[in-house]
């Protein structure tokens, strides 16, 4: 099945926080190898090209390490994955945030409202 994408962000940068995300939920472990640049192009439903301008940024980035005849793989400092889940939860609260402004709500109320759906989640 396609990843879903936005025409909000370029392809390539969505396709490298998927891959992110997927390293920070421990799906890719890091020293893990990656599919091909083929592979993960049909697997997203986006140009080969697309893809390989999305895995060379995170090489350029560290996350990823190419091995020349090997293939890419998770790199095992550079993909940290504490940093990986503090800059994408920092993604997601922005996002919550500014939807809930945008809704009306100050911040007491959007706490809240994040207590009330907490408490009801745990039941």
């Amino acid at each position: 099945m396609a990843w879903k994408f936005n025409n909000e962000t370029p392809i390539y940068f969505q396709i490298m926080e998927e891959i992110k995300r997927q390293i920070a939920q421990g799906i890719l472990q890091p020293g893990a190898q990656i599919p091909s640049v083929r592979e993960l192009a049909v697997i997203a439903g986006v140009n080969p090209n697309t893809m390989q301008k999305a895995l060379s940024e995170l090489e350029r980035e560290g996350v990823l390490i190419s091995q020349r005849t090997s293939g890419r793989f998770v790199a095992e400092s550079g993909g940290n994955v504490d940093s990986m889940k503090a800059e994408l939860s920092r993604k997601y609260i922005v996002a919550f945030v500014s939807n809930m402004r945008e809704l009306g709500y100050d911040n007491q109320a959007m706490l809240g409202r994040l207590s009330e759906y907490l408490e009801e989640e745990k039941k």
